[in-house]
């Protein structure tokens, strides 16, 4: 059942609190998913106190090449032949109850999406959570010397001019679904309101990406009204760019590339077509699929 695998072992008190979610996995690219959640958790002074049990939510035993394989195992450390830890996935609530915020940091399940959709509801009704964000990104044609776009998909319509004042774009996708599509679905049966916010990110850079995570958690602060000391953010940033720029320099065809892209940007082109660039990139090993 799914209210065996929610535990709440703390009990904050909030007015009217706001859920903000993060996953890794899929919708993770440059880590701004879990790296905007985490980075909240510090600003804010978080607290976990809930969590959701992994158990019948993931494949651990999945068959074929080592490398597809290990993506799916629980992560172990072995030192001197002791087997000195073994961490199965974790799905933590983190309470800051001064600012009204829960946030929640989590793996996208592979099994019974809808227990898993019980148990974060579960908790949202339990302590009067009507608003739901969910944080996240995908790889685009985009560079990395601008701010990354916004685009959001809304279980509501009403939700869409606040969002669109905050110029954040609404989302036009068909394709694989991901549990946060679903949890959008389910949200208003539940009488919650739930915003998807995705970030567009660099497909020529792997890795974290301080740049977007700064500005998805600059934009979560404003629509959330909270007050941040975000300069260091802001820092790390900055130097990441420079760095990129640097290394990207001295590669005269990705250099062209990137001028390209921020032609494009520049002009508000979104073209996700550029048959050229994608092949490119695939030449290069990074897919945008």
């Amino acid at each position: 059942m799914a209210d065996d695998r929610l535990r709440i072992y703390d009990s904050p008190t909030f007015s009217n609190p706001r859920l903000v979610v993060g996953f890794s996995g899929w919708m993770d690219g440059g880590d701004v998913s879990t790296g905007t959640i985490r980075i909240l958790a510090e600003k804010l002074g978080a607290r976990r106190f809930a969590e959701i049990q992994p158990e019948g939510f993931y494949i651990y035993n999945f068959p074929g090449a080592m490398e597809l394989t290990a993506l799916f195992r629980p992560h172990c450390r072995i030192h001197g032949g002791l087997v000195r830890a073994f961490d199965l996935p974790e799905n933590a609530f983190f309470a800051a109850p001064d600012s009204d915020v829960i946030l929640f940091l989590g793996k996208e399940p592979n099994l019974a999406w809808h227990d898993y959709a019980d148990c974060l509801f579960g908790l949202c009704d339990r302590f009067g959570v009507k608003t739901v964000y969910f944080v996240g990104s995908v790889s685009s044609l985009v560079p990395h010397t601008r701010d990354p776009h916004l685009f959001c998909s809304v279980s509501s319509e009403s939700l869409k001019p606040v969002l669109a004042a905050y110029g954040i774009r609404f989302s036009d996708y068909e394709g694989p679904a991901s549990i946060v599509t679903y949890l959008t679905t389910l949200a208003q049966r539940r009488d919650v309101q739930m915003v998807s916010l995705v970030a567009t990110v660099p497909a020529y850079v792997q890795g974290g990406n301080p740049k977007c995570i700064d500005a998805m958690v600059r934009r979560v602060a404003g629509l959330l009204s909270l007050e941040l000391h975000l300069d260091d953010l802001r820092t790390a940033a900055d130097d990441f760019e420079r760095r990129l720029t640097e290394v990207v320099n001295e590669q005269p065809e990705l250099a062209e590339t990137v001028t390209r892209l921020e032609q494009d940007y520049d002009n508000e082109i979104f073209d996700s077509q550029m048959t050229d660039l994608k092949q490119w990139l695939h030449q290069k090993g990074v897919r945008l699929d």
